[in-house]
């Protein structure tokens, strides 16, 4: 199944069934299948409330989820469209704050594979999604929509919304080369493969993608060859571009956030959520926040934001459930969905400044690097356990021992098992990494169920 999407409702399960019977069957950039689809089910993206649509390598999932919090903080009802889910499918849409029931989905989902293959539009397991979530959002009043681009963000299937009320981007990474590196001849000479800086920028572009004409632009702070990139794509479109360390910045400074703009400063606390990086993540939703006008936010929304927002396996420190129980008491237990570079660094820093001994659980598949969540951390491992991922192809204890070196490795056959084979120390600590579909099935197991 497509993005490993199951459901234990059959009538949800039996829509999500379909989609092997579509074509492509996979995700294909591109927005010209969207626009067929929507267009067929009468242009639902054209009938949403305030749209606040946001891209990013890291970060883009948590920036909505601050991005929520504030809006709900004012009294404000969000809808909210993200992916990929970590135990329930419907956890990609979320209606007016709540998640969409297994009863509407279901009927979303028939409503749109029913009208793909009436009109022979070969959509995308991401296209139909996005078309369940638009009918969901059109259809239900909600002060403002918050949609997640799935995958970079100019072809993106979200990208056929058209008059957003603020776009933002999200710290930028080397991620999905396959498809954000591909040959394209509309990318500009500065992102080809013969300039020094080509991946990156070439990611930058694609992410800046969703810069729309008069449409407010919030950016984080990116090296210098990238941000003319994200300038030069701004300008071009007609977007008014605010960049971090520019039009606006935000420092952290004695456990507070500084933040700054036009409007004035805010000093605001540091998110409950763990990790330096979500510092960054909030700053940037409160900048989107400040350069929209579609609704009006109070300064105290931004605070209580830090404390409410929530976004799970992102650096999450498991609470008490049958596989934290497996480990001696005060053991903790994080986990963290990052796969790439930038995630290896963020976890690194975090452990850093809560230094421990790791016994790290890694399960990552197999086109991605393992080395980019070893190597930052391995001066904190005690041990390497590598677990597959269920239903997708995953590395081998072969492909990992040459980035585990000195460190013992050991095979699991799943996290439960994993868990019962560790013999932590006191002061110790256990990360789970290395896939958001792994941590969805650590959750499961763990019965944290997300609402």
């Amino acid at each position: 199944m497509a993005d490993h999407a199951t459901s234990s409702d059959p009538a949800v399960q039996a829509q999500l069934d379909r989609f092997a019977q579509l074509s492509p069957g996979r995700d294909i950039l591109g927005l010209e299948r969207i626009a067929s689809l929507m267009a067929a089910l009468g242009n639902p993206h054209q009938q949403l409330p305030p749209v606040f649509h946001v891209a990013g390598t890291n970060g883009k999932g948590s920036t909505c989820a601050f991005l929520r919090a504030a809006v709900e903080a004012a009294g404000l009802t969000a809808h909210v469209y993200s992916s990929p889910h970590l135990v329930r499918f419907n956890e990609r849409i979320r209606v007016a704050g709540t998640l969409i029931s297994d009863d509407v989905l279901a009927s979303l989902l028939a409503e749109v594979l029913d009208v793909a293959q009436a009109h022979g539009i070969g959509a995308s397991f991401f296209e139909v999604t996005t078309a369940a979530a638009f009918l969901a959002f059109a259809r239900t009043h909600a002060d403002i929509c918050i949609i997640e681009v799935g995958l970079g963000g100019r072809l993106d299937a979200t990208n056929i919304i058209e008059h957003p009320a603020v776009c933002a981007v999200a710290s930028l990474g080397i991620d999905h080369e396959a498809f954000l590196l591909a040959d394209d001849a509309d990318a500009p000479p500065e992102t080809r493969p013969e300039t020094g800086n080509a991946p990156l920028c070439r990611i930058a572009w694609e992410k800046a993608g969703i810069a729309k004409a008069g449409v407010p632009m919030v950016t984080q702070k990116y090296p210098a060859a990238v941000n003319a990139i994200v300038a030069d794509h701004t300008a071009k479109v007609g977007a008014s571009l605010f960049a971090r360390g520019g039009e606006w910045d935000a420092l952290v400074a004695d456990c507070t956030i500084h933040y700054r703009d036009a409007k004035g400063t805010l000093t605001l606390p540091l998110p409950r959520m763990a990790g330096a990086h979500q510092a960054e993540n909030a700053a940037l939703a409160v900048a989107a926040l400040r350069h929209q006008s579609a609704v009006a936010i109070p300064d105290t929304a931004y605070a209580a934001a830090m404390a409410d927002a929530h976004w799970p396996a992102r650096l999450q420190r498991m609470a008490d459930g049958p596989l934290t129980r497996q480990l001696p008491s005060g053991t903790e237990v994080w986990l963290d969905g990052g796969h790439n570079a930038d995630a290896g660094l963020a976890l690194a820093a975090h452990f850093e400044t809560h230094p421990a001994r790791i016994h790290l659980i890694i399960g990552m598949l197999a086109n991605k690097d393992p080395a980019s969540i070893i190597a930052p951390l391995r001066r904190h491992l005690a041990s390497i356990t590598l677990v597959p991922v269920p239903g997708h192809d995953h590395h081998s204890a072969d492909a990992l021992a040459q980035h585990a070196e000195d460190i013992a490795l050991r095979e699991a056959a799943n996290v439960t098992d994993a868990l019962a084979n560790l013999t932590p120390q006191s002061g110790d600590s256990v990360l789970i990494a290395g896939s958001l579909y792994l941590a969805g099935t650590v959750l499961s197991a763990n019965g944290d169920v997300l609402a």
